[in-house]
């Protein structure tokens, strides 16, 4: 091929080119007007446009919320999204806390008691105090607080839906703080409440009381399990051992209802706060549903709370232990072979003396290898057992300790 040959080709090749990008520009730009008048909306007038209503700012909220969800992430959209709460509208948390008051509300009853009446202008005038109580079976047992319904000469007990009971006193323990009314009542007017293991509760987990706080009747209060196995004093001489201590406001009225789980069971009774006011400061604590569990039953078939019998009449607390003062005649102590103090009598003329020799006396360092150097100590761990039940207590005799079993009556 010639030069000129070769420079004719390549001049062809060029105007070949730019005829197929000339084309290709027309084509792209027909289709791209073709689209936007299929697209574009027929034009309106003004008066048209005006007279449209507009959208609300609610709407317009809306609007920008839905074009916006496409930005968000799954993990984001999730936490924001409405599915989170339930049909009702509520957050777990919520659902919760909804559901244990439900599934326990119409079993909180008022407790108001009676001292005494002083006649008025219109009768009878009594006074009153207010506590809490819950229902414990469809036979009309309820259990409240001892100190609720302490000396008072009637109890009266009103349910969820306003009917109002004179309670019976079935039994009460002092010291464990208990006691158990009876009412008589339709049974489908009792709606019992269910008991949960207190031995399994942790440190942390949500807790609620329910009661009668100032006389406002089944309010509910929520918090947490702020300690375990605490002590809480009833008298000077005896307290009561694994007491729950919750941040959950327990008010005047409060006494006497129920600690519940969240799954609206019953692992405790609310009996007491530490304030220096009387008035809620966030320390409350609750007996435990085990003891509960073991009181109760006894307190309904017997009255009272029947504790072991162990022979011991009297103990003097010392640094190493419990030292045996005196010990009941043929009492289990005595006929196990625990020694107290030597009672010597000696007469000088119409005169008897008596002196008590205390360096044979056994001293009690523990029960059951548990160490107990204080009287309640000892009486707690005793009385967790019933009679029969054979026990071991371990005594300091003869600068020695030794385990000396022992049959409870």
């Amino acid at each position: 091929m010639t030069t000129e040959e070769a420079t004719m080709k390549n001049a062809a090749m060029c105007l070949g080119s730019a005829l197929l990008g000339a084309s290709l520009v027309l084509w792209l730009q027909n289709g791209a007007s073709t689209r936007s008048a299929a697209a574009a909306p027929p034009p309106k007038s003004r008066a048209t446009a005006e007279d449209e209503p507009q959208p609300s700012a609610t709407q317009r909220i809306s609007f920008q919320a839905t074009a916006n969800e496409t930005l968000l992430d799954d993990s984001l959209s999730d936490i924001i999204s409405p599915r989170v709460y339930d049909e009702n509208g509520l957050a777990p948390d919520e659902a919760v806390s909804a559901f244990v008051y439900e599934a326990n509300n119409r079993s909180i009853t008022n407790i108001a008691t009676r001292f005494g009446a002083a006649r008025g202008l219109f009768g009878e005038n009594p006074t009153s105090d207010s506590g809490s109580g819950f229902i414990l079976d469809r036979e009309g047992h309820i259990l409240t607080n001892n100190h609720v319904i302490e000396s008072a000469q009637r109890i009266l007990v009103t349910l969820y839906d306003g009917q109002e009971y004179e309670g019976e006193l079935v039994g009460a323990d002092p010291i464990n703080d208990m006691a158990v009314v009876k009412i008589k009542a339709a049974p489908e007017a009792l709606v019992p409440v269910r008991f949960a293991d207190s031995s399994n509760l942790k440190v942390g987990m949500k807790v609620f009381a329910i009661g009668n706080p100032f006389g406002l009747e089944r309010s509910m209060t929520t918090g947490i399990i702020s300690s375990l196995d605490r002590t809480l004093p009833v008298t000077q001489a005896r307290s009561i051992k694994s007491v729950i201590q919750i941040d959950a406001a327990i008010n005047p009225g409060n006494s006497g209802g129920p600690l519940l789980n969240s799954h609206g069971e019953v692992i405790g009774i609310n009996t007491a706060i530490a304030s220096k006011t009387g008035q809620n400061s966030g320390i409350g604590f609750a007996i435990p549903s085990n003891l509960l569990a073991r009181v109760v039953p006894e307190l309904v078939e017997h009255g009272r709370f029947i504790r072991p019998e162990f022979g011991i009449d009297e103990v003097a607390r010392t640094e190493k232990g419990l030292r045996i003062e005196s010990l009941a005649p043929d009492g289990p102590a005595a006929k196990a072979g625990l020694k107290g103090a030597e009672i010597r009598r000696t007469r000088r003329g119409f005169v008897t003396f008596e002196t008590r020799d205390i360096t044979r006396a056994d001293v009690i360092v523990g029960v059951n290898g548990k160490k107990t150097l204080k009287p309640d100590e000892f009486l707690s761990e005793v009385e967790s057992h019933r009679p029969g039940d054979k026990i071991s207590i371990e005594v300091l005799r003869d600068g020695q300790v030794i385990s000396v079993p022992l049959v409870l009556k």
